[in-house]
């Protein structure tokens, strides 16, 4: 027997057909609604201060110095050493007389005057007395705690040496003799920066704490953390106080460096998924931070509004480091042979 078939009324029809519909526009609304909590965008900025360079390297620039306001020196790893005479606006590579065996890492150079002074990985400590015309390879202690990670010029025959655990060193006899300045290491750092004034701090190998050692002090003075978030690098303001980059695109500052512990609220510019590595201020007074996928961005007051650098954006790099040096001179290290120049 044939069974007549269900019938539904129109107004019963047409919420059964637009039920899921409904649903799925509802469902978008919200996910809207909770996006539009989360900045993801910022302005480009009209123009940049900034110059792409080219070298004809792959390798990732790691540090730069210069010897006068034309003159100076790129390194980095897979020995990358390299060479200007126009104030960056052209390298050339050099080579070092090294152990072809030997893949040294250089990781941090720096210049006063002619005297100038390159450490790298493993175990490299490198002195030159003619403005880098030739170096000359000093040998360390076996003993010495951790590899080299940062070196500074101080003035004729002088320099200070820290390295990856936190030992701090220095000579005053061209490298032949090294005084230890602290008494214990501050153990495996994933970053390390000196102020003008002799003054470090160190951000922990996990980045879940970080130490800061003035001139004077015995020991390194470690420093809880403000939040959950790990600390990828940390340094010092123009007016000496600190700040930090965490993960999660987070920026603090320290309003007075005489109390480690209090900080600002976190600064986020922007949400792209992306973190960021490092910070600088340029000589105008304007705040630069750097990071993932041509992440570059700049703030002209203080870190409450930002706009991203049109020049950095279109660089395939992460942006590793942003430094600001004497004579005016400013530079932004990427991977793989990326650097910008400041032009102002």
């Amino acid at each position: 027997m044939n069974r007549p078939t269900p019938t539904r009324s129109w107004p019963g029809a047409l919420s059964w057909l637009l039920s899921p519909l409904l649903s799925l526009v509802l469902v978008m609304a919200v996910g809207l609604g909770l996006g539009g909590c989360v900045t993801t965008g910022l302005p480009m900025a009209a123009a940049s201060p900034w110059q792409a360079v080219l070298l004809e390297t792959k390798s990732n620039p790691l540090d730069v110095a210069f010897t006068d306001a034309r003159h100076g020196f790129l390194v980095g790893s897979n020995r990358l050493i390299m060479e200007t005479d126009d104030g960056g606006a052209h390298w050339q590579p050099r080579a070092l007389e090294l152990p072809e065996e030997e893949n040294f890492r250089l990781i941090s150079i720096d210049f006063r005057g002619d005297e100038g002074w390159i450490v790298g990985q493993p175990g490299l400590l490198l002195h030159s007395t003619d403005a880098g015309k030739s170096w000359n390879r000093l040998f360390l202690d076996t003993k010495l705690p951790g590899e080299p990670y940062l070196v500074t010029a101080l003035g004729p025959k002088s320099a200070e040496l820290a390295t990856n655990v936190g030992a701090v060193y220095r000579t005053g006899d061209a490298g032949s003799s090294w005084q230890a300045l602290v008494s214990d290491a501050a153990g495996a750092v994933r970053d390390l920066r000196r102020a003008d004034d002799g003054r470090y701090v160190s951000v922990s190998g996990l980045g879940n704490f970080f130490a800061t050692w003035d001139p004077g002090q015995a020991t390194w003075q470690v420093h809880q953390r403000v939040s959950s978030q790990r600390l990828q690098s940390m340094g010092f303001q123009p007016d000496g106080n600190l700040w930090m980059v965490a993960r999660g695109a987070q920026l603090r500052f320290n309003p007075d460096a005489a109390t480690p512990e209090i900080w600002g609220k976190a600064v986020i510019p922007i949400t792209n998924g992306f973190g960021y590595l490092d910070l600088a201020w340029d000589p105008s007074g304007t705040l630069w931070t750097g990071g993932g996928s041509g992440t570059l961005l700049s703030s002209a007051d203080g870190g409450k509004t930002w706009q991203k650098d049109p020049v950095g954006s279109a660089q395939a790099t992460n942006f590793t480091r942003i430094a600001f040096a004497a004579q005016g001179k400013g530079f932004v290290l990427g991977e793989r042979g990326v650097l910008l120049r400041w032009l102002g």
